[in-house]
């Protein structure tokens, strides 16, 4: 966990950390009372969906479950998966390599994903031409998702199947 911390700061962007208060412990000492609150703000908890949707989010570091991969592919938002084990992985790989919306973050030799990587990605994904793409194709894919919902081709084709059983 501190590197991530040090990796968020190293990348000079501004950002908001989840850190339940249980995990706290993990950060180096004094960083949350050192951080700016212009660079860097770190709660116990927020309401995700409302934080992704809002317009000032640039991209979202994610473990890659699924929940939280379709919680940011239907906001629109680029990803920076960091998975750790099961779906993650394999979520991780769609974000990056099928879909377009992100980057995974590489581990080292010891699997562990250094500062100095993190940073990199951030910046990346952030200001890079590769996060130009990928906020392109955010854009398409929440377009996408969209359009699976209310009023959408998934939520017609649910609606003629019902139609049918019901005249039958």
């Amino acid at each position: 966990m501190e590197e991530i911390a040090i990796g968020f700061v190293m990348s000079q962007c501004n950002f908001l950390w989840v850190v339940r208060a249980s995990e706290e412990h993990k950060l180096p000492p004094n960083f949350t009372k050192s951080l700016s609150s212009e660079k860097g703000i770190i709660v116990n908890w927020c309401s995700q969906t409302e934080i992704l949707t809002h317009r000032s989010i640039s991209c979202f570091l994610t473990h890659g479950g699924w929940n939280s991969t379709m919680e940011g592919v239907s906001s629109g938002v680029p990803l920076i998966a960091m998975p750790n084990f099961v779906d993650q992985t394999t979520n991780s790989k769609f974000i990056e390599g099928v879909w377009g919306v992100g980057v995974r973050v590489r581990g080292g030799e010891n699997g562990m994903v250094s500062r100095d990587e993190l940073c990199k990605v951030v910046k990346e994904v952030v200001d890079g031409d590769k996060g130009k793409e990928i906020r392109n194709n955010a854009k398409m894919w929440k377009e996408y998702a969209k359009e699976a919902v209310d009023g959408g081709t998934s939520a017609k084709n649910i609606e003629d199947i019902v139609s049918r059983f019901l005249s039958a």
